[in-house]
């Protein structure tokens, strides 16, 4: 893991491989003043990110953060910032954040289970439902919501126009697998069109490696790829009568066998059954469904 110069006074701390609670987050700093964009899973690994990020400003006071989405590898961390840090998150992100058990103690659904160390549910000071402009210093961050649900119901990206970087969050994954199940199918692969229109010269992805201009247009591609695969095996698992899991194991995963952490195809599915059918998804028998579709627990390094 380390903090990565985007641009002068722009970072982004990139964790390898990217896999299950191994987030991106990001640094924007000037004029003494500090905005991060999502914090990380567990004590260790947030205050590693922290004092990367005091390295690299020389101390300067983290005025603001900005949660990406509810998930806790973006948000157990809040906790660990100054108490005068201003959280900023989208009101279905704290609303998902408030009610998230799994913060008190994971579920044995990932090997090793992830130990989240002293962190407690601190939860976003001001909400946001469409957008929000901050300014830090001299820079100007406007933090937007894509207009629907799409990795989840309450994302935000944070885009620096001025300097054409983009924090985009899990709504871009790349090189491995995508996760939507607690957002929507369709609205995952719109919210790609959105992002596109920004014309990023850099972008941050929510997991894995860090994205120029030249590289973004295949990123995209590739999941719009992903997320046609997830319909159409949900379209024809539901005309065959198959479970989310069945539908799972009949399908060929093709071009996307070796991403990382391929069980996402499991509850991709259950989300994608219940935007046909009008049904919410069981998020526990959907990850469940995941274990049992790999035949063991889920991977993780956290």
């Amino acid at each position: 893991m380390s903090l990565h110069e985007v641009v002068p006074g722009v970072h982004a701390w990139v964790q390898p491989d990217g896999t299950w609670w191994l987030n991106n987050a990001g640094v924007v700093t000037d004029g003494g003043q500090v905005l991060l964009v999502d914090t990380c899973a567990t004590e260790t690994r947030t205050r590693r990110f922290l004092a990367a990020v005091e390295q690299a400003t020389g101390g300067g006071t983290v005025r603001l953060a900005v949660n990406t989405h509810q998930h806790g590898d973006h948000s157990y961390g809040n906790s660990l910032l100054p108490a005068a840090t201003v959280i900023v998150g989208h009101e279905h992100m704290r609303e998902g954040l408030r009610v998230d058990p799994v913060i008190d103690g994971c579920p044995p659904l990932w090997q090793p289970v992830p130990d989240w160390g002293a962190v407690t549910r601190r939860l976003p000071d001001v909400t946001v439902r469409d957008r929000l402009t901050i300014h830090i210093g001299q820079r100007r961050v406007d933090v937007m919501h894509p207009g629907g649900p799409a990795h989840t119901t309450g994302d935000l990206v944070a885009w620096l126009p001025q300097e054409r970087v983009l924090f985009a969050g899990d709504l871009v994954f790349n090189g491995l697998t995508p996760l939507v199940f607690m957002g929507s199918v369709a609205g995952a692969a719109a919210a790609l069109d959105w992002l596109a229109a920004f014309e990023p010269a850099h972008l941050v992805p929510g997991h894995g490696p860090l994205l120029t201009a030249a590289e973004i247009t295949p990123v995209f591609d590739g999941i719009r790829r992903y997320l046609r695969l997830v319909r159409d095996t949900a379209e024809a698992g539901l005309r065959a009568g198959l479970t989310p899991l069945e539908a799972a194991r009949a399908c060929d995963l093709g071009e996307f066998a070796g991403w990382a952490d391929a069980e996402r195809i499991v509850p991709n599915l259950h989300r994608a059954y219940a935007d046909a059918l009008g049904t919410d998804v069981d998020v526990v028998a959907a990850l469940t469904d995941a274990v049992t579709w790999r035949g063991a627990p889920m991977a993780t390094k956290v």
